[in-house]
């Protein structure tokens, strides 16, 4: 298998002058750093504003202060070390506490912390849990980024997940369909997993996170037809983040290209207000009609994509703002308000879902199911 060249230090990256070298290492200090120089090479150097460099090169406005580190509160959904239960019928399991790339957006730069333990090596708790509760009958492996294991672990993994009845579909969260795609294609081994089990009755997808449509290279979509071969399924999902993606052309040009490689746009996201990603957040109101413009030039098959914030109380889904007015509804809640429409007020300056006047009272401060689970939701300092 080719391999790629990862870089953990910012010193290592020669594309960046001594000046940007000393500015970015604090950053560094504080938020992980870790880039391939597959990616790298994706990058137009010579363009300070390249959105690409921004997903993956630190920035200043990391080190405002903004956000918490767990803004979906994450830590009250474990049900056992490894394994969050959120909604009924799905399950995650944190594999991994590690990705090919760490973006600067990641709504979970907690995990890459000293501090925080939330990825187990030994899964079996949450797999006995799985086993053990039949109304689950997805699971989704994430983290970190599940194709960052290797496929021994991945097969020891989705191998005891198969001999549950009721889990009918496994989800791997992953970046790498476009941060590596050769981790994918000349990988044999992990093509023959998928072969083997995700079958008719049984499917296995690939959630990939996809931000921009250069990332879909010819090597991104060489992985997408050896996944596809194999019998997976693939779907997208991207936050709308500002300074990458925030253009309706961009956005038109992503869902295009995804829907003629075969993989289904499946959310575009609300930035989850986390720490260190001020940088990246946009109002409500423009989301929205960015969105909108961009499903204006695209097909029917880009039109499915669905704008979502997760909250903690669950996705909800961004129907219209229009004339100062959100319409939204839960299309995932941990409260079993599916379906609950909801109108609110929507103030130019609203980012999050608590930002609406009114929202409160849709939804309680949920607790953790489980007080011997460590805690990440701190405020950022």
């Amino acid at each position: 298998m080719k391999k790629v060249k990862y870089f953990t230090d910012v010193n290592k990256v020669k594309h960046l002058s001594e000046h940007e070298k000393k500015t970015l290492k604090p950053i560094t200090e504080k938020f992980v750093f870790r880039v391939n120089d597959y990616y790298m090479d994706l990058i137009d150097w010579n363009d300070p504003h390249d959105p690409i460099r921004k997903l993956v090169i630190p920035n200043e406005g990391e080190l405002l202060e903004y956000g918490r580190w767990d803004a979906s509160d994450e830590d009250t959904n474990y049900v056992v070390p490894g394994c969050q239960h959120k909604y009924s019928t799905t399950a995650l399991l944190i594999v991994s506490e590690v990705c090919g790339s760490y973006c600067r957006y990641c709504f979970r730069k907690r995990l890459f912390r000293n501090d925080v333990k939330e990825a187990m090596s030994d899964v079996t708790p949450g797999i006995r849990y799985i086993a053990e509760t039949p109304e689950i009958n997805n699971v989704l492996l994430t983290g970190g980024d599940s194709l960052i294991l290797a496929t021994s672990k991945l097969r020891i993994i989705i191998e005891q997940l198969r001999q549950i009845d009721h889990v009918k579909i496994i989800r791997l969260g992953s970046k790498m369909p476009v941060f590596n795609p050769m981790r994918i294609y000349e990988d044999e081994e992990l093509l023959e997993l998928i072969r083997t089990y995700s079958t008719e009755e049984k499917r296995i997808y690939v959630m990939a996170h996809i931000n921009h449509p250069r990332e879909i290279t010819a090597e991104a979509k060489r992985g997408f037809r050896a996944l596809h071969e194999a019998g997976a399924i693939v779907v997208n999902q991207t936050p709308v983040l500002k300074g990458i993606n925030d253009d309706p052309a961009v956005l038109a040009e992503l869902l295009d290209k995804l829907s003629w490689a075969g993989v289904t746009p499946y959310y575009f996201f609300i930035n989850r207000p986390v720490a260190g990603n001020r940088d990246f957040v946009l109002p409500l109101s423009q989301v929205y009609r960015i969105v909108e413009d961009a499903k204006a030039r695209t097909s029917g098959l880009g039109k499915r994509v669905r704008l979502s914030m997760s909250h903690t109380s669950g996705k909800i889904e961004i129907l219209a703002i229009e004339e100062g007015t959100a319409y939204l509804k839960y299309h995932q809640s941990r409260d079993n308000q599916y379906g609950k429409f909801m109108k609110l007020a929507c103030p130019d300056e609203a980012e999050w879902f608590d930002d609406l006047p009114g929202s409160e009272v849709y939804w309680n401060k949920p607790k953790k199911k489980n007080e011997a689970i460590v805690s990440a939701n701190e405020i950022f300092d």
